[in-house]
């Protein structure tokens, strides 16, 4: 690929990819990481890819790959410090993305707006954070999740279920 070739596919790509990243990751400076690394990792290794389709389907699964394997570095180095007694944590604060406008339409009070389901969301225990993620806003099925967790699809079922029951608890308990 020339030079403005990457180009136009990095403007073609990379929002997605970063956004599919931070979702996971809850970090923006790793999920930008992720997202080069997917890119440079696309651009570098050879390929035949008879569609664009099949070109969005492996960067989102590489990148969906990367983020959680970096993810499970992450809560193995937490466990480790935690292990050893040290103080120190290497988790930041999650990170929003895009701003939140909380407003609501008049016709629609009783619907959460984005902003409340997105801060709920970010608020989830990590294993149903991440299902919800992959099922709900990257439309992946269990086959394929399990494919790239290495979990059972049953687990992954279970996972979805409690987290789908715990997003719904926290929405209703913010409306009293």
């Amino acid at each position: 690929m020339t030079r403005q070739e990457i180009t136009e596919f990095y403007q073609e790509h990379h929002r997605r990819l970063y956004n599919i990243s931070l979702r996971i990751l809850r970090d923006s400076d790793e999920a930008e990481e992720v997202m080069q690394d997917t890119i440079l990792k696309f651009v570098t290794a050879p390929g035949s890819f008879s569609s664009p389709e099949q070109v969005s389907a492996w960067l989102a699964r590489t990148c969906i790959r990367a983020s959680i394997d970096r993810l499970r570095r992450r809560e193995r180095r937490e466990a480790f410090l935690e292990e050893y007694g040290r103080e120190e944590s290497f988790r930041e604060d999650p990170v929003a993305g895009e701003p939140c406008h909380p407003e609501r339409s008049e016709g629609s009070p009783a619907l959460p707006s984005v902003c409340e389901v997105r801060a709920a969301m970010e608020r989830l225990p990590e294993p149903y954070a991440l299902i919800l993620d992959l099922v709900l806003i990257e439309g992946l099925d269990y086959g394929e999740i399990a494919g790239l967790t290495g979990k059972k699809e049953t687990t992954l079922r279970s996972l979805y279920s409690r987290g789908r029951s715990k997003l719904i608890e926290m929405l209703n308990h913010n409306k009293i």
